[in-house]
């Protein structure tokens, strides 16, 4: 079959800075030269034993991390010429505490420009380590094609940590002989141990879907893949780690979805009308994937009707964890209800950027969220 392109979630306008960030930046670039001014100010207009040299030494340091190479040279010539100016318009300029004034603002100067040279080598090795995090998270978390199988789709993964691209949240989307199937979760723990564990259970169940006949099935083996990877780690992840997790099955024309959920938030289901249905299991909840020695609940995949126009919506609990400023979880239950949204992308860029206004101090955990419509 064809892919089409990628359903990405486009950001908020004006991005997540916003205007104040911009007006700050700006204000900031603008102070190594407000700081030349008001030095000569200073020594213009205060007794000759006041002294504005640290300003003057302070205007090429503030430009060394903000300008280029040639700005900040250009903003520490500024500075010796300005004290040079001030004690040759005074008539002290062979006076010795002048000539050290002078001496040390060159010495400063010359100081910036080589921290200038550091920031900027540091700034390279960090874009080069950008360019490789989003390429990791291309090849981890590809993000699925806008239709597969005759169903709308979309994802959208939010980091809490800034400039971070990827942590323990995951999800996948594979077509098989026996329909569309899915799978979103979350591996307890973070950093490096969390990716490698995203990894393995992607490349787990992408094999799965293929190969095996039910869903239980493949839940067994992400269960075992899980315990494999489990094996390979030290510490405490060796004895707690664990991945909840939702399955779910599309059979190709059935109008029926066939979910399993291992320990996950439940999804929503939301009709084409705006009603929504928090699909909560009717049976007891089974234990997160990788914890298979702790008990025996058997998965047993519960079917739910998914009528033409309804979206699934799968999600981690970064989006149900994000708190306000007054301690306020988010709940999408209540903030989706009676709403409609024409393809999963609208509706998962609506909830991102509600969900960045809602924790204005920040989210407290990742998040990835992933919509299937049924056209």
């Amino acid at each position: 079959m064809e892919e089409e392109p990628y359903a990405r979630v486009p950001p908020p306008a004006g991005g997540r800075a916003g205007r104040p960030g911009s007006r700050l930046q700006t204000l900031v670039r603008l102070l190594p030269a407000l700081l030349l001014v008001i030095g000569v100010l200073y020594d213009c207009l205060s007794p000759r034993d006041f002294t504005a040299a640290p300003l003057f030494a302070a205007a090429p340091l503030v430009a060394a991390p903000l300008f280029s190479r040639r700005g900040t040279l250009l903003t520490g010539l500024a500075s010796v010429a300005a004290v040079f100016g001030v004690h040759l318009g005074f008539g002290v300029l062979a006076r010795a505490d002048a000539l050290t004034e002078l001496v040390t603002v060159a010495t400063v100067a010359a100081l910036a420009v080589l921290i200038n040279g550091l920031v900027r080598r540091t700034g390279e090795r960090l874009a080069s380590a950008r360019e490789i995090a989003e390429a990791a998270q291309r090849a981890v978390l590809p993000e699925p094609a806008e239709r597969i199988g005759g169903f709308e789709i979309a994802a959208c993964y939010e980091a809490a940590q800034a400039d971070a691209f990827i942590g323990g949240d995951l999800y996948a989307v594979q077509d098989s002989p026996h329909g569309l199937r899915l799978v979103v979760g979350d591996v307890r723990g973070k950093g490096m141990g969390a990716v490698a564990a995203v990894a393995v259970v992607i490349g787990a169940f992408r094999e799965a879907a293929e190969q095996e006949a039910t869903l239980e099935a493949v839940a067994q083996r992400l269960e075992r893949a899980l315990a494999r990877e489990g094996t390979r780690r030290e510490g405490l992840d060796a004895f707690e780690g664990f991945t909840t997790a939702v399955l779910a099955e599309l059979p190709h024309g059935d109008g029926i979805a066939r979910i399993v959920n291992r320990g996950h938030p439940p999804p929503l289901l939301l009709y084409a009308d705006g009603t929504l249905r928090t699909l909560l299991p009717t049976r007891e909840y089974s234990l997160p994937l990788g914890m298979g020695e702790l008990g025996v609940w058997p998965d047993r995949a519960e079917e739910v009707v998914l009528p033409g126009g309804a979206t699934l919506l799968f999600y981690t609990d970064g989006l149900t964890e994000a708190r306000d400023r007054h301690g306020e979880f988010y709940d999408p239950g209540v903030r989706l209800a009676g709403r409609t949204f024409p393809h999963p992308a609208e509706l998962l860029a609506a909830l991102a950027d509600e969900v960045r206004r809602h924790s204005v101090g920040g989210m407290a955990d990742d998040m990835a969220l992933l919509a299937v419509r049924r056209p």
